[in-house]
């Protein structure tokens, strides 16, 4: 009896370490020739426009399909962006239109086209006898230089026969000019949304908007990209060609589920849900077949080429410069060669 009951519990021991190895099989550690993903430091602005195409890529997984783990960092505006990537803080960073002056003068090269902006305006508190440009004259009114803030009240007052020299200017970032103007202690601004989604539910009825985009549409295009350095561009192509690669995969992904897109990026932030489902008729959602046209005929050449002549006429910049010496085109177009090859019969 004894014997059989040893031969009973050496079986039942047998089958228990049976067991522990079943599970150790299936909780075993990476193999060892596992590639640690390329991690890229992300500058961005906490705007639909500077922050969905990013954010996608995170949240879908996009960037880590092609082997990129990326980490965000928030900024005002891309003047400080640029900065901090010409320090070494920051690896790439998303910029609006004023800032691609900087890139045309050399400090930084644009390699991922991100959209269209219509998300700039200049608005104004009405209870302050404003009521079309030309009452700028004489007012206080709130500017980010370096942005697409400063292009695009240059371009309202050259319409009104003004120029800066009329206004009482003063520095502002975004979310300084919405507190100035909902108080009283400004008369105007020029900035973008969400702020100025903000600004008019702070001022109500007394909310206008002397200029947006829509008002210049028909003169330029005001794109939005993703930069890096010169340096970054030369020791790291790969990496770039496959964060654009993620980035047009993205793009789709926002372009087809825009208010999900917003929803997600309200919690990212920690904006009002319903600030950020009203910034998304602020932006042309670029996707694959915009792309896929724009690249082979020379439409996205043509934007860039389109927006440096702002900047020429404003008197932004002193000279023409060839787009090719700072638009990273081949970039563009080795990474959207990967994107269509990966997402081929899917």
């Amino acid at each position: 009896m004894k014997k059989l009951l040893a031969v009973i519990l050496a079986g039942m021991m047998a089958l228990a370490v049976a067991g522990c190895g079943g599970g150790e099989k299936k909780a075993e550690a990476p193999k060892a020739d596992a590639k640690p993903l390329t991690v890229v430091r992300v500058a961005y602005m906490p705007n639909m426009g500077s922050a969905a195409t990013l954010f996608t890529g995170i949240e879908q997984g996009y960037f880590k399909e092609v082997g990129l783990e990326v980490k965000p960092f928030q900024f005002q505006g891309g003047p400080a962006e640029i900065a901090a990537m010409g320090s070494g803080d920051i690896d790439v960073a998303q910029i609006g239109h004023g800032a691609h002056k900087l890139c045309i003068q050399g400090q930084a090269k644009i390699f991922h086209m991100d959209g269209t902006s219509l998300a700039d305006a200049v608005v104004a508190n009405k209870s302050k006898g404003i009521n079309k440009v030309a009452d700028l004259k004489g007012k206080m009114v709130a500017v980010q230089s370096g942005t697409s803030s400063e292009i695009i009240l240059k371009l309202a007052l050259a319409d009104a026969g003004l120029t800066m020299d009329d206004l009482k200017t003063v520095e502002m970032d975004a979310n300084g000019m919405v507190t100035a103007i909902v108080s009283g202690k400004i008369d105007a601004c020029a900035t973008w949304s969400p702020s100025t989604i903000t600004i008019q539910q702070g001022l109500k009825d007394n909310y206008l908007v002397l200029a947006d985009n829509n008002t210049y549409v028909s003169k330029v295009t005001f794109p939005s990209s993703f930069i890096t350095t010169d340096k970054y561009a030369k020791e790291h192509k790969d990496t770039l060609v496959k964060f654009s690669q993620a980035l047009y995969k993205a793009q789709n992904y926002r372009k087809a589920h825009i208010e999900d897109v917003a929803k997600m990026l309200a919690k990212k932030l920690e904006v009002p849900e319903k600030t950020m489902l009203a910034s998304t008729g602020e932006g042309n959602w670029l996707d694959g077949a915009f792309f896929k046209k724009a690249l082979a005929d020379g439409t996205v050449q043509k934007y860039y080429e389109n927006q440096q002549k702002v900047f020429l006429d404003s008197g932004a910049i002193k000279e023409k410069v060839d787009v090719n010496k700072y638009v990273l085109f081949d970039i563009m177009k080795e990474a959207f060669a990967n994107f269509e090859k990966s997402n081929s019969g899917k």
